[in-house]
Formats: C-alpha cells, sequence, structure tokens
C-alpha cells in the first residue's frame, strides 16, 4: 500500500514538471521563478517585432512608456510584479492588451511577447519556451532579486 502510494506521488510529480516544461523536477517546496530560464531566445527574437507591432505606439519602441502606458522595462516594472505569477501578469497581458482589440493578438504571441519583455529585463533564457496557459503560468513566480 506505501509502495504504491510512494509512486502515484512521484507520478504526479513527475507530471507536474512535464506539464510545466521544466523538463526536470524542482527541488521540494522550491518554486520556479523568473530567473530559472523560463523562455528562449528564440522565442524572445519572435516576440520583438510582434511588440514593435502591437505595443510600441502605447508603450514606446524602447519599453520606456508613454504619456498614458507605463514603462515595461526597469526597476519600476519589475518591482510591480515582483512577488506575483507570471500567470497573473500574462492573464492581465491576455485580457487587456492591446487596449483597443486585445483579441487581435494570439495567446502564442502574448507569450512570445512576455518573453521579449523578459529578455529586455535581463531575466536569462532556457531550454523551453515560455508556456501559453495561465495555469502553466501561475506555478512561476516573478521574482525581482535573483535568488
Amino acid at each position: 500500500m506505501k509502495r504504491g502510494f510512494v509512486a502515484a506521488v512521484a507520478a504526479a510529480a513527475l507530471a507536474a514538471g512535464i506539464a510545466t516544461g521544466s523538463g526536470g523536477l524542482a527541488a521540494a517546496g522550491q518554486a520556479r521563478t523568473t530567473w530559472d530560464g523560463i523562455y528562449t531566445e528564440e522565442q524572445a527574437a519572435r516576440g520583438e517585432p510582434l511588440y514593435q507591432e502591437w505595443c510600441a505606439s502605447c508603450h514606446a519602441p524602447d519599453m520606456s512608456g508613454g504619456d498614458l502606458a507605463p514603462g515595461l522595462v526597469g526597476g519600476e516594472f519589475v518591482w510591480n510584479w515582483s512577488g506575483i505569477t507570471v500567470g497573473q501578469l500574462f492573464e492581465r497581458l491576455r485580457i487587456s492588451m492591446p487596449q483597443e482589440n486585445p483579441s487581435s493578438v494570439t495567446r502564442a504571441q502574448k507569450a512570445d511577447i512576455l518573453a521579449f519583455m523578459l529578455y529586455v529585463n535581463e531575466f536569462p533564457a532556457g531550454e523551453h519556451e515560455l508556456a501559453d496557459r495561465t495555469n502553466m503560468l501561475e506555478q512561476i513566480m516573478f521574482e525581482a532579486i535573483q535568488p
């Protein structure tokens, strides 16, 4: 009985690692963060032209912000989102950006844009692409300071 329970727990942990795209298992109790390489360089590269097309008119080509839109680079942006999940940030992008027509940009494109934002804010790239599903991104904490 105990052996079956342990096997079930191990299988669930493995499935969670695969579902989050981690490619491995985190240490017990250790949440993934923005410092764990949660996007790829290729994904960020795809996100740059999408950002310029869909976001730069309000947030500025260099992400510094505009009259009505906040900056998306630097300390103010990073500290504003620190301590919440990447899923919450993605959901904000998903439901409200671009402001004039949020459904004009697909989930995959928004994940690419978010990867570009992480790249510009100097979070490291990794081996797996950032997911385009909020529930998967809820497992990743946005942390301003590298642990």
